[in-house]
């Protein structure tokens, strides 16, 4: 693998980035108790069912996302409304019936590490050894932010934990796959179409789950808000910082997951927020600072179509 120069590993993370990053980070952070919340009342394939639809239904009402899409593009839509969310929707419930919420998070705030090296692979190339260093930084922080719980007696089976790597190796390998549709699409006219997607492969076996489920306000409302804010206006967030910045720096938000899921604890479930947490948290923002910089003197060699 060689390494290669593009504009967007050497573009400064600006304001704009960071703004698009801490939105994402509230939104993706508090999904895991929003999950938590909804599963108590509602069957599993309920929540990517629901999640779609609501995302669905706020995007919308963007008239910039209402945008056609190439008949040439579809049959990758439909790949990316499989692997982006039909499929990860689902599994992250499913884990969450086995595996506590701060294992959750922390394999969630894996997902760069998973990004990069899927990337390195998709790509042919090689991450440079800062990119790589700044990688593992924030992964430390994000161990020592869950150790706490860990040690709490907070436990996992081994269903649920490969549940949550299928879930992660879907991500990365969808931030792939929609790369050169970012490039012609508007953030929101991509995220509908996908999740448009998405709402039809799940409706199947959604529509099953609700003769399996029981109505709840809490959980209605619960859901509501994880399709309308996690899968509607955070996913277009996130569509955007990676057309600006690229698939691995896109990830920086994902390190602050597990900050917002501390806290949402802390702050709901009187989880004690301890001193090991904290420094994980202040060893997670140096690594995402790490990562935001641009890259330096690397050797140049031709792009390779995506």
């Amino acid at each position: 693998m060689k390494t290669r120069r593009t504009a967007e590993t050497h573009a400064h993370f600006g304001q704009l980035d960071w703004m698009l990053s801490l939105g994402m980070a509230l939104t993706w952070g508090s999904s895991f108790l929003l999950i938590d919340i909804a599963i108590r009342h509602f069957h599993t394939s309920v929540v990517p069912f629901g999640r779609t639809g609501f995302g669905v239904a706020a995007l919308l009402l963007l008239p910039s996302a209402r945008h056609r899409v190439a008949r040439e593009h579809w049959p990758r839509l439909v790949v990316l409304g499989f692997v982006w969310m039909a499929l990860p929707f689902l599994l992250y419930p499913l884990a969450e019936h086995t595996v506590s919420s701060s294992i959750t998070g922390m394999m969630n705030g894996a997902l760069p590490v998973v990004v990069a090296v899927v990337t390195a692979i998709w790509i042919q190339t090689m991450p440079s050894g800062r990119r790589m260093f700044a990688v593992l930084i924030g992964f430390c922080g994000i161990l020592l932010i869950a150790l706490p719980s860990i040690n709490d007696g907070s436990a996992a089976d081994v269903k649920g934990i490969l549940y949550l790597v299928a879930a992660l190796l879907s991500y990365a390998v969808a931030i792939n796959i929609a790369r050169p549709l970012q490039a012609i699409d508007t953030p929101g006219t991509l995220m509908l179409h996908v999740e448009i997607v998405a709402f039809v492969m799940s409706a199947p076996y959604g529509i099953w789950g609700f003769s399996h489920s029981t109505f709840s306000l809490a959980s209605f409302s619960a859901l509501a808000v994880l399709g309308v804010l996690g899968t509607g206006f955070a996913f277009v967030l996130f569509a955007t910082l990676s057309k600006r910045t690229g698939a691995v720096r896109s990830m920086i938000p994902t390190y602050f997951t597990p900050i917002v899921g501390t806290i949402l604890g802390t702050t709901f479930n009187n989880e004690p927020l301890l001193i090991l947490s904290v420094v994980g948290m202040f060893v997670v923002i140096i690594g995402a600072y790490l990562m935001s910089q641009p890259e330096k003197n690397l050797l140049t060699s031709p792009t390779k179509a995506q």
